[in-house]
């Protein structure tokens, strides 16, 4: 018993010593499965704007308070309304007592609106936009909706169209409903608007391809409104402010005491554009030097490569066979380049996949003369072991592939080829028959 005790402890002091050792060789980033720039932020994401690569994530999928971010989806329906002649930029907006009431509302972020007075779409947008006006926002929606209750189904519907995954719109704003004055147009006397960091990121993904005009006005570091004052944009990255970065221009910020601070993101340089989320930061300061951060590691890490060439011919399958055609094969190629976004030098990593439009095939796999040169027969994308986070919607997918087109015209043969071609076939399989049944005999 003392022996099989003394092999007991022996084999115990081993294993502590191993584990301490493997320990010590962890970096605290692996160890704890967070994220390797060290964030504070609770969520974030990074993508490129112009295909919605992911190209870094840390909780993505939580759901969390968005407070005034969710003010981009109140931009994106109020400037959907102007392209389909709902509403206008100079249309005058009158303002009621209960949003005059909330635009004096101490503790709130807001442009004072006079009751009875008018104002323009544009200067309750810009408010909104800039200095991130409340009532201003509620203005708008009342405009759009016909009530702010009415505008909450529209945000929701939006959303789903957008391909928003989890997310709950209770007000126009995103301040907590219990900030509203009694007015809660949707949810409990407490809730507030919630997202995920991946779907605020859709969010603006989408606002910025469907309508870039966006950046027109979030990009103004200041707002000189009708009152005589000027009131500074809450996005304190913007040239001229206190962390002002190169590129950045837009989008939106928020906090709430339930949301904390957060910061949607958007920055160019040459014609290389990021967008990033950082949400629930413990301070106004924080979001920023996060966010400095993200675009720091996009700017220096990352760059668009060429991964796959145009006129690329796969190896595997860069011909196709063809039936009732002059020539019984047809080369394929890209008819154009894949560039992406991606870790510079890892272009080698990136392999293309060949997806063939079996709607184009017969039964036996082939394509079916006349075939002419371009036409589309499937499409080539890539793939990599080294960056696995994807992109964010099916529409961004799409622009990291190409097309894989005929090569050439098959021209369909006549009647007499095809004659002949089947009277060798049928010669052909008799002489196989027979010469089966020759080598059965010996």
């Amino acid at each position: 018993m003392k022996k099989i005790s003394q092999i007991t402890l022996i084999f115990t002091l081993l294993v502590t010593l191993v584990c301490s050792q493997f320990a010590v060789n962890i970096s605290p980033a692996q160890a704890s499965g967070n994220d390797p720039l060290g964030l504070k932020a609770e969520a974030a994401i990074l993508l490129d704007a112009k295909t919605g690569k992911i190209l870094y994530e840390k909780n993505a999928d939580k759901v969390l308070g968005v407070a005034s971010m969710s003010k981009m989806m109140t931009e994106y329906i109020v400037l959907e309304s102007i392209k389909e002649g709902k509403i206008t930029w100079d249309q005058k907006v009158n303002i009621n007592e209960y949003v005059h009431n909330l635009s004096k509302a101490p503790g709130l972020s807001n442009i004072g609106l006079t009751q009875g007075e008018s104002y323009t779409v544009k200067e309750l947008y810009q408010a909104m936009a800039i200095f991130s006006g409340n009532a201003a926002t509620v203005a708008l929606a009342e405009v759009v909706g016909g009530s702010e209750k009415n505008f909450i189904t529209l945000m929701n519907k939006k959303a789903k169209e957008l391909g928003l995954k989890d997310y709950k719109f209770v007000n126009s704003s995103g301040l907590n409903n219990s900030n509203l004055l009694g007015q809660i147009p949707a949810g409990g006397p407490n809730e507030e608007n919630v997202m995920t960091a991946r779907d605020m990121a859709t969010l603006a993904f989408r606002l910025l391809h469907d309508f870039p005009e966006v950046l027109e006005t979030s990009s103004m570091s200041k707002l000189k409104f009708r009152d005589g004052k000027e009131y500074p944009n809450f996005n304190w990255m913007l040239p001229g402010l206190i962390f002002e970065y190169d590129g950045v221009d837009g989008l939106k910020t928020g906090s709430t005491d339930f949301a904390g601070y957060g910061f949607t993101a958007t920055a160019k340089r040459g014609d290389q554009r990021f967008i990033s989320v950082v949400m629930k930061s413990t301070s106004k300061n924080e979001r920023f030097t996060d966010t400095t951060k993200i675009l720091d590691y996009a700017f220096s890490t990352f760059d668009t490569e060429k991964v796959v060439k145009k006129d690329y011919q796969p190896k595997k399958q860069g011909t196709i066979a063809v039936d009732k055609g002059k020539e019984d094969q047809v080369k394929l190629k890209t008819n154009k380049s894949i560039d992406l976004v991606i870790e510079k030098g890892t272009a080698k990593d990136y392999k293309p996949v060949v997806v063939i439009d079996k709607k184009k095939l017969n039964e036996d796999g082939e394509l079916v003369a006349p075939i002419k040169k371009g036409e589309k027969i499937g499409y080539v994308t890539v793939q990599s072991e080294t960056n696995n986070y994807g992109f964010l919607t099916k529409d961004g997918e799409k622009l990291a592939s190409a097309d894989l087109v005929a090569a050439e015209d098959v021209e369909k043969a006549n009647w007499f080829v095809l004659s002949m071609r089947a009277v060798g076939g049928f010669f052909g399989n008799v002489w196989d028959s027979v010469s089966s049944m020759v080598k059965g005999w010996f």
